[in-house]
């Protein structure tokens, strides 16, 4: 049965419902629930995706959101549809970009703004399945032996939402809301009586795929092309094994016919790293 409603985990889906000026309430309410004990977020300005870093390597990282609020705390806004190699490590390293951008000349006392990091992450991370049931992941700087957050100015969140289950009827609070949403919108055919709130009407809205243009529609369709065969090429090389995950994911993705700046994206390397992986000697016997 066709979709009625755009899935979130496409790129264009996710930046339909979160990075549209016009839809800045959905990810202002969508963020203020998942980061409720900080100050409400009253506003939120986009800023540049593409990170202007010091290196060639810094300046090719892009965010799929990055904005700030009124106070100047930044936020990044990721999707993340497969594994990869070091995920957590590129986590970090991303969250140093907006660090890095508060330097000011002359004199300056190094005081910072907040940083927020949120990954909505459609797979699970393999090191923590001793806490099956745990999908959110509340991680910042911590004095060890006594166990108390030392910075505040620095969170990340994660959400491995393919541990999240709940059926419509269990849904407890707003936040669950949120996440049966992301998780269940393009399974839906109608706004159910639950979800009959202001700010999720309006997301059903934005969500509609009969109200799209034909270019819209050409790229969403193209958009959910690219998540279905990532999906399919991702699933099939967990399922049978492999030793070396990121060099067997980018030879799957290139002999699907997938396009290698795509690659790129899907995998966070570099068209230099994936080139090296394609010439590499265990590849090619």
């Amino acid at each position: 049965m066709k979709e009625k409603f755009i899935n979130p985990f496409t790129d264009f889906g996710f930046k339909k419902l979160f990075g549209e000026e016009n839809n800045k309430d959905l990810l202002i309410d969508f963020l203020n629930e998942l980061l409720k004990n900080e100050s409400p977020i009253t506003d939120l300005t986009f800023l540049k995706t593409e990170n202007l870093g010091a290196t060639e390597a810094d300046r090719k990282a892009i965010f799929d959101l990055y904005c700030q609020n009124s106070k100047g705390q930044k936020f990044i806004v990721e999707l993340q549809k497969a594994k990869q190699k070091h995920f957590k490590d590129r986590s970090i390293y991303y969250s140093s970009f907006p660090i890095q951008e508060q330097a000011q000349k002359g004199d300056w006392d190094y005081e910072l703004k907040a940083v927020y990091t949120v990954s909505i992450m459609d797979f699970k991370f393999d090191d923590l399945e001793q806490n099956e049931s745990k999908l959110r992941h509340d991680v910042q700087l911590m004095e060890i032996e006594t166990k108390k957050v030392f910075y505040e100015k620095l969170r990340f969140v994660y959400l491995e939402m393919p541990k999240f289950t709940k059926t419509i009827d269990q849904l407890e609070n707003h936040y669950e809301k949120w996440l049966f949403l992301l998780k269940n919108l393009s399974k839906l055919d109608a706004i159910p009586e639950k979800l009959r709130e202001k700010i999720f009407i309006k997301l059903f809205e934005v969500a509609e795929i009969a109200k799209y243009n034909d270019s819209e529609q050409r790229a969403y369709q193209d958009s959910l092309k690219y998540y279905r065969d990532l999906k399919n090429v991702m699933n099939t090389v967990f399922e049978e094994g492999q030793i070396d995950e990121r060099k067997k994911i980018v030879k799957a993705l290139l002999l699907s016919g997938v396009d290698l700046e795509i690659v790129a994206k899907a995998t966070k390397l570099s068209i230099q790293e994936i080139e090296t992986i394609i010439n590499s000697k265990e590849n090619k016997s």
